[in-house]
């Protein structure tokens, strides 16, 4: 039977992806976006589809949604550090409010909502790999405490609606991602090691390199939330890939791939910048029999190739292209 699902942030990276996923296996889709960070032109090749629907909504104001609704999948919010410190107001209101109003949504409708979390809720993390039983080391008054605090509000709430109202809910944790569709501007260390080796300009990399992460394929991680969705656990669950490396091996990593002659310099690194960063994903592979798939190499090949191919094709959408998309 085909689903109605709603998601929250459908014009962005992850959330086009989602959508996209979620129109190939056959449901139908109510995109929500104020294109505050996304874009209409990540949803476009979607648009003559007639089980897609793309909507200009803020939802940190109230908000339904007409017709049966079947999921939620909340997935609104900045993301990149350039974003949320722009936009410090806008992310703990989508993450507070806009939550609120998601769960509102699946409590009226008697759908079950798959929370977007991030790993940012472990912080600086002084347990390694992070399993979801850590309770986290977070600043929550430094620079980044406005994203890592959201986080933490919404799974709260989250859990709250599930206890108190009987919604069905889920909330993944999700670890560094990504793939095709991000900006190239958003501040996140991979598109911007891309951007600056396929321009032949020095990549630079914070602090001494030294600190990890745990990339994941924007493939496997729509897997992994889709999964959840179809479950019935109430999470945390983290989504990511346990393949972790330092911050300068990534670097080298994509200036050999971009066959690039960028040379690498270090910038100072940003206040409360985790040391290190690997999911303990033993929790999915039980519950969800997920485990990313997709060999990291290739995954940036495919990610450098699409950057370099937007970096010599068209111009990004105009206002009037984002008007024609949003009335069909």
């Amino acid at each position: 039977m085909t689903r109605r699902v709603v998601v929250t942030g459908g014009a962005g990276f992850l959330g086009s992806h989602l959508c996209e996923e979620l129109l190939r296996r056959g449901d139908a889709v109510v995109a929500l976006d104020n294109f505050c960070t996304g874009s209409a032109g990540n949803v476009e090749h979607l648009r003559h589809d007639p089980s897609f629907e793309l909507r200009e909504a803020d939802v940190s104001l109230p908000f339904t949604v007409d017709g049966p609704v079947d999921a939620v999948l909340h997935f609104a919010s900045p993301a990149s550090p350039v974003d949320y410190l722009r936009m410090p107001i806008e992310t703990l209101t989508v993450g507070s409010h806009g939550t609120l109003h998601a769960l509102e949504l699946a409590r009226e409708k008697g759908a079950r909502l798959v929370l977007a979390s991030t790993s940012e809720v472990y912080g600086d993390p002084e347990v390694h790999p992070q399993p979801e039983t850590y309770w986290g080391n977070v600043n929550p008054v430094g620079p980044r405490g406005v994203y890592d605090e959201a986080k933490r509000y919404a799974e709260a709430l989250t859990l709250a609606y599930r206890q108190a109202h009987g919604v069905d809910t889920g909330i993944v944790r999700i670890f560094n991602t990504f793939g095709p569709r991000m900006r190239p501007d958003d501040g996140r260390a991979i598109p911007n090691f891309v951007r600056q080796a396929l321009a032949g300009e020095p990549v630079t990399v914070s602090g001494d390199g030294s600190q990890t992460r745990s990339i994941c394929y924007v493939d496997d991680l729509v897997e992994g939330v889709l999964r959840m969705l179809d479950a019935s656990h109430p999470g945390p669950i983290n989504i990511g890939n346990p393949y972790e490396l330092s911050m300068r091996e990534l670097a080298e990593w994509i200036v050999r791939i971009a066959e690039s002659d960028s040379p690498i310099t270090f910038i100072e690194r940003p206040v409360d910048d985790p040391t290190v960063r690997q999911p303990d994903t033993l929790l999915a592979q039980r519950v969800l029999g997920w485990s990313p798939r997709v060999g990291i190499e290739d995954a940036l090949k495919w990610t450098v190739g699409w950057f370099r191919d937007q970096a010599n094709g068209a111009p990004p959408l105009s206002a009037a292209a984002t008007e024609r998309i949003l009335n069909g």
